[in-house]
């Protein structure tokens, strides 16, 4: 035998991954190496022809609305980074619905006995965020947008919006649900040459923003509670990580191109709902970055292929569906040299554990790239009981527990030849809650996938987090009245469409003669509207503007520089500047650093300070004619290769206040002219 111990990175883990080592025989069948090579295209994006059969892809697309205040007040929708005024602590229990019932997720989350604590701000946030007021009539221009959004997708409206309560166990509303409204239902997108099905359009309020988690508790962020966000979910008609990651860039386009939706790190947000023929429903949430959609797909299929593998596996063993017993094993590890047992018993803990029949070998079986069955045990016994991890028999001795130690636990569980063994070190409480969701998660392998939510992490594996939400989450809210959507609105809507990107994309080609690339990224830009106004209004170059607003600004917001702080009377100063030939485009990324440095200043001021002013061409040129002059013996020796460094020489020289191209042509002449003449 070996030994791990299944553990999350506190003082009790001592690993979450598995020995690579050990890695072709980690599924039982010798064939861990080929497993180990497709997971790692999986985590690249990729695919494979093994992959699992059947899959099927459900997207729903989270998507803040850039509104000026939130779905059910008055206040802002901008995030704070300064330190709030007040918190205020709380916790939730859970309550029966309308007809009596309780959802199964509130009870899961009611037995973690967490506190939460939100932060807020006295002139941001108000009573209705801390759940004191009742929550005022729902955003007209919210649901304007949404309605939009609605038409865009083919979708048809309800006769009445009717906001009801959606349950939340995370504690992050302060109310203890989430309030959403149904917008429009029925609609289609493209994909290809087919129709993905679009099931349902939703208005609803967004959560807290997480500032910090603890075994303790967590605390939350209020200025996020309540921003407007529009919820779009497709059927279940995707059959591939690829094709998934298509369907979402199209909703995602389709969003923006309302120019409504907020942009930024959190403001849109992919669940995905998954299955394989034979499995269960899973979904996944937070996956933030586009990019990681068909890894996510592609390791979930797998993950479940490997639980039904499980399953038949412990089938053919003939392992029993009987609750295993939680018994005390402390007796057996007295004077321990682990140093993790020790620690647990020195606090008056105790070391439990339970027998696993005919499990043996399965615990250590590789689900996804560095997670293993005994990492799905883990996951449930820390969600359920703030234990840093759990032993398995798969992977002992280690870490300080002998042979003999795990010998005689072994024996105190009565286990036989095949059965596997799990042990957790913590106080007798969270033993027992440990050990019995362990348990729990052992009987569901029997049965197969279980249906769950599960979430994302950066590498596209997943992880526990609470099981799938009844029907019992969503009932009436009675504090909002309705809204009726007249056909005379969804008609006025219709006609107001914004244009789709991707004809934006092909008028800004045709029609300002832009690169296909440049076209892409400016039809995709919160730029959009100032870059067509800066362009028609004033006569300023397509392919400069554009230009400005996605290459320069990129590379200044990467050194830091604010970009955002930029009023638009401040950018059409720099552009028309530098149009007029006053300031050389190769000054533009100064001037706005300097901008930025001095909030309120205008574009002359700029020049003034930074000495940009126009350089007469008699100047230039005789700057350049004492250039060639200093550095003849490079130019005759090494001709037009000699441009480059006399060339950054004359940048140095005028700093940005003279073109490039001017610079440059004048510099050609100039050496070309010298060369011709003789040595003096």
């Amino acid at each position: 035998m070996s030994s791990d111990l299944e553990g999350d990175g506190n003082c009790n883990r001592i690993d979450d991954g598995g020995s690579n080592g050990n890695n072709a025989n980690a599924n039982g069948n010798g064939n861990g190496n080929d497993e180990g090579m497709i997971a790692s295209k999986c985590a690249a994006g990729g695919s494979d022809a093994g992959a699992p059969r059947g899959i099927v892809v459900g997207i729903e697309i989270h998507q803040q609305l850039d509104t000026a205040c939130k779905l059910f007040c008055g206040c802002p929708t901008r995030l704070r980074e300064d330190a709030p005024h007040y918190s205020i602590v709380r916790r939730l229990k859970p309550t029966a619905s309308e007809l009596g019932d309780v959802d199964r997720a509130a009870v899961f989350e009611a037995f973690r006995r967490r506190s939460f604590t939100y932060q807020g701000y006295r002139d941001t946030v108000c009573l209705v965020e801390l759940d004191e007021e009742p929550p005022h009539r729902m955003n007209d221009d919210a649901l304007g947008v949404a309605l939009a959004v609605a038409a865009l997708a083919n979708m048809t409206p309800v006769d009445e919006v009717h906001v009801m309560r959606k349950l939340v166990i995370d504690g992050s509303n302060t109310t203890g649900f989430q309030r959403t409204a149904k917008v429009a239902y029925g609609g289609w997108v493209m994909d290809g040459g087919g129709r993905i099905s679009v099931q349902s359009l939703c208005l609803e309020e967004d959560a807290a923003r997480k500032v910090t988690e603890g075994a303790g508790g967590i605390t939350y962020r209020l200025d996020r509670l309540g921003i407007p966000l529009v919820e779009i979910t497709t059927g279940p008609d995707i059959r591939s990580g690829e094709q998934a990651a298509r369907v979402a860039l199209s909703l995602g386009r389709l969003l923006k191109s309302t120019g409504k939706m907020k942009r930024g790190l959190g403001a849109i947000r992919q669940d995905l709902n998954i299955s394989i023929e034979g499995g269960a429903r899973v979904e996944v949430k937070g996956v933030q970055e586009l990019g990681l959609i068909s890894a996510v797909v592609e390791i979930e299929a797998r993950r479940q292929a490997g639980l039904l593998e499980i399953r038949s596996e412990l089938r053919r063993r003939g392992a029993p569906e009987s609750r295993p017993e939680i018994k005390d094993l402390t007796a057996a590890f007295e004077g321990t040299a682990s140093k993790v047992l020790r620690r647990a018993l020195d606090a008056s803990g105790r070391v439990c554990g339970i027998r696993l029949e005919r499990f043996a070998g399965l615990l250590k079986r590789e689900l996804q790239p560095g997670r293993r069955f005994g990492t799905e045990l883990s996951d449930r016994a820390k969600a359920s009981s703030g234990v840093g991890g759990i032993f398995h028999s798969d992977e002992l001795p280690a870490y300080g527990i002998t042979a003999e130690e795990v010998s005689r636990a072994m024996s105190a569980l009565e286990c036989k030849d095949g059965d596997a063994m799990v042990m957790v070190a913590a106080s007798p409480e969270a033993c027992v809650a440990a050990l019995n969701a362990v348990a729990d998660r052992a009987l569901e392998a029997m049965r197969g996938v279980p249906a769950e939510v599960r979430a994302a992490a950066e590498d596209g594996t997943t992880r526990f987090m609470r099981p799938m939400p009844g029907s019992a989450r969503m009932y009436p809210e009675t504090d909002v009245p309705s809204m009726v959507v007249t056909k005379e609105r969804f008609s006025d809507v219709r006609k107001a469409l914004p244009e789709a990107l991707d004809a934006k994309e092909e008028h800004f080609v045709r029609e300002y003669g832009l690169s296909r690339d440049l076209a892409a990224l400016i039809a995709d830009s919160p730029y959009t509207a100032a870059f067509e106004s800066l362009v028609k209004s004033d006569g300023l170059s397509p392919s400069f503007v554009a230009g400005t607003f996605e290459y320069t600004f990129p590379m200044l917001r990467r050194e830091g520089v604010d970009v955002d702080s930029f009023g638009e009377a401040q950018v059409r100063g720099v552009l028309l500047k530098v149009s007029g030939g006053e300031v050389a485009k190769e000054a533009v990324p100064d001037v706005f650093r300097w901008l930025a440095s001095n909030r309120g200043a205008t574009a002359d001021d700029a020049v003034r300070a930074l000495s940009l002013g126009s350089v007469g061409e008699g100047d230039i040129r005789a700057a350049v004619v004492e250039a060639v002059e200093r550095n003849i013996d490079l130019v005759r020796r090494d001709g037009e290769r000699a441009m480059s460094p006399i060339m950054g020489d004359l940048m140095k020289l005028f700093r940005g206040r003279v073109d490039g191209k001017l610079l440059a042509g004048i510099l050609r002449e100039e050496m070309e002219r010298r060369s011709r003449q003789p040595p003096r």
